[in-house]
């Protein structure tokens, strides 16, 4: 069986993060969400695997190439324009139709036993097995109510609470197989959930539900990414982690410099060729991408910090995500749920109100106060509190 991984969405949730980086790119314990999808790919025997592209598609490839570094087989298939879910599923039909073959999404990250989920598949003789979990709050999601067999008898999509007739929802992860391309149209913007499967339904199609146990997160908005990597440090999701674990917990990639004076209190990570300085004292849930460094007397909790940032002396960050290639200089401060781009740079003793973006390549001046988002300015003055809410 093959796989197909969606990698073409924008992310337009996550910006400034998605706004120089496609989100499957987007590192969750310094590797990118769709990396760790590979692998779990890979563990359940599906190495040939087709990849759909769309936005910043030449980052894609390039990183993963052909993915031979994975020992697995990498194809893809470029969508000139966004085609929807199924839609661009068929853009990829002369690689899927010989066999059934498994959908799942480049930027969801999970643990899910694929194997099973193929055999229950095989089990029903189904066209299409819908991959389902269940979660407290299922008003973001698609919800689906199957039979005592297994079988799908209806879908809702983005439900009220008055219509929530189940806590399983749909996870975007499907069995097919190859005849449902019959139901999708050519280039086209078609989705799954809402074009096709209520069309199977309607002509009486054998479509079935699977119920998955284990972790599931969708990483569509800051708070689900900064999550992620929370679980991840916790063990809550089975995924692979770069490193070792010196302590409960604290885990040092390869290379990594860390001053016996620096304080951990983990889970915490430490990416590649990291440099962390005595009096830095680092809390639970941060994440180090490659080739940081924090400067003495700086305190980090909850910071996702990406590859190649400069974090200054006395630097505070706290629940923030600081794109890749940005300088934080000395005694900054980046309060709860901000993000701040790539290649920004943040002057000293500045501060960052919680919740606020800075897009890419901003500079940020010493001694400024920012409250609300700075997007289209290339600076942030300390007379001008930003201008202009973000439309992410």
């Amino acid at each position: 069986m093959k796989a197909v991984v969606m990698a073409g969405g924008e992310g337009t949730r996550l910006r400034p993060m998605t706004s120089s980086m496609p989100k499957p790119l987007l590192p969750v314990v310094n590797r990118p969400i769709m990396e760790h999808v590979l692998r779990l790919l890979k563990r359940h025997g599906l190495i040939d695997t087709v990849v759909t592209v769309q936005f910043l598609a030449s980052l894609v490839r390039n990183y993963f190439g052909d993915g031979e570094e994975l020992g697995m087989n990498l194809t893809y298939a470029n969508e000139e324009t966004p085609l929807g879910t199924a839609g661009s599923v068929k853009n990829a039909e002369d690689a899927l139709k010989d066999d059934s073959f498994l959908v799942i999404s480049g930027d969801a990250l999970t643990d899910f036993d694929l194997t099973e989920l193929m055999e229950f598949h095989r089990s029903k003789g189904a066209l299409v097995t819908v991959c389902l979990t269940r979660v407290p709050n299922p008003l973001e999601f698609g919800i689906t109510i199957l039979d005592d067999e297994g079988r799908v008898e209806r879908f809702l999509e983005k439900p009220t609470w008055g219509q929530v007739f189940s806590d399983t929802v749909n996870t975007g992860i499907y069995v097919m197989e190859p005849e449902v391309f019959d139901y999708v149209a050519a280039d086209a913007n078609v989705d799954w959930s809402g074009d096709v499967f209520p069309q199977l339904l309607k002509e009486g199609k054998p479509i079935y539900g699977y119920v998955a146990e284990g972790y599931w997160e969708d990483v569509g908005t800051h708070e689900s990414y900064v999550k992620a990597q929370a679980d991840v440090l916790e063990g809550k999701v089975d995924v692979d982690i770069d490193g070792f674990e010196i302590s409960p917990g604290v885990w040092v990639a390869e290379g990594a410099e860390v001053d016996p004076e620096a304080v951990l209190r983990g889970p915490l990570y430490i990416g590649d060729y990291a440099k962390v300085e005595a009096g830095v004292e680092l809390r639970e849930h941060t994440v180090l991408g490659s080739n940081v460094v924090v400067k003495r007397g700086a305190f980090l909790h909850r910071a996702i910090v990406h590859s190649n940032v400069y974090v200054g002396p006395q630097c505070n960050l706290r629940g923030c995500v600081i794109g890749k290639n940005t300088d934080v200089m000395r005694a900054a401060r980046i309060e709860d749920g901000a993000v701040i781009g790539d290649e920004c740079l943040v002057e000293e003793e500045s501060i960052i109100a919680g919740n606020v973006r800075v897009y890419p390549f901003k500079t940020i001046e010493a001694g400024a106060y920012i409250n609300t988002s700075v997007i289209w300015e290339s600076r942030g003055q300390e007379h001008l509190f930003g201008c202009a809410a973000s439309p992410a």
